[in-house]
């Protein structure tokens, strides 16, 4: 349905896909594919159908979370890395969300800014906090002035007007298809994957996260919450990892450690998802 860009770092380890929020790319990325556990693991950082240096979907439906995630699932099997952990942001949380409930052999997970919503408006609006910012990621065509919000809220400290270029890259029809594939409860109910999930799920969030509701995220029965806890990063906004990576970067290596060191175990069977 498109042609997809990689960026992969030099490691050879377990493989590590990265995938980017709503109307973003994966050089978001930058400060995990340059850090030192990207030397020892095999990080794939993907544009999205869409988005960044990828092609344009011919179909509407790759715009929708089930869409992202039988994409970012072929790209793993085209780079023989099906057995991959993921670090998801925003909507690559959800992405990653639906991943491990079509494939529940993956690694391991970790979300960032990325609540698992239950099906319906009244799960939505239990998950996600509701500002300008988060409706302007349902628009078609944005305004300088719009994507510019979009982007200060999304990136927080860590914006640059190069990102302003990017969020006007994205398809015109990206947005409003993921928001009506929600609408329409597409998927698997991402809450149900998190309550039931075999796989280790990492939560890790900016203190000042503008979308997802982090007491909502603290009282979700995880399944297998890695830690015990939600990991909150002080003074962060909705992109820890880039806003300060410092304090991202050992929090993510440590979680990657121990999934490597982790022995396979038999794959339950998968989690109910809709088409």
């Amino acid at each position: 349905m498109a042609d997809i860009a990689v960026l992969e770092s030099s490691g050879t380890g377990m493989p590590v896909l990265l995938i980017h929020g709503n109307s973003s790319c994966k050089e978001v990325f930058l400060r995990q594919l340059e850090s030192p556990a990207a030397t020892r693991y095999r990080m794939i950082a993907m544009d999205l159908p869409g988005h960044g240096d990828s092609t344009d979907a011919t179909d509407e439906r790759a715009y929708t979370i089930p869409g992202y995630a039988e994409t970012a699932l072929n790209v793993l099997e085209a780079m023989g890395a099906s057995n991959a952990a993921v670090l998801g942001w925003s909507l690559g949380g959800h992405v990653g969300l639906e991943m491990l409930a079509r494939r529940p052999n993956l690694k391991g997970l970790m979300i960032v800014g990325a609540p698992p919503y239950a099906h319906g408006f009244l799960g939505m609006m239990r998950a996600f906090q509701v500002n300008l910012s988060l409706l302007l990621a349902t628009r078609a065509k944005l305004s300088l002035m719009e994507a510019r919000r979009f982007a200060r809220t999304s990136l927080g400290a860590a914006y640059d007007p190069i990102f302003l270029d990017v969020v006007r890259r994205t398809d015109v029809r990206a947005r409003p298809a993921l928001y009506r594939g929600m609408m329409r409860a597409d998927g698997a109910d991402q809450k149900q994957i998190a309550e039931h999930a075999s796989a280790p799920i990492a939560v890790l969030n900016g203190s000042e996260e503008p979308f997802a509701r982090l007491d909502y995220l603290a009282e979700l029965a995880y399944g297998d919450l890695w830690d015990g806890q939600c990991h909150v990063i002080e003074g962060a906004g909705h992109a820890p990892f880039l806003e300060r990576p410092g304090a991202f970067n050992p929090i993510f290596e440590r979680f990657l450690d121990e999934l490597a060191a982790r022995k396979a175990r038999t794959v339950p069977e998968r989690v109910a998802h809709s088409a």
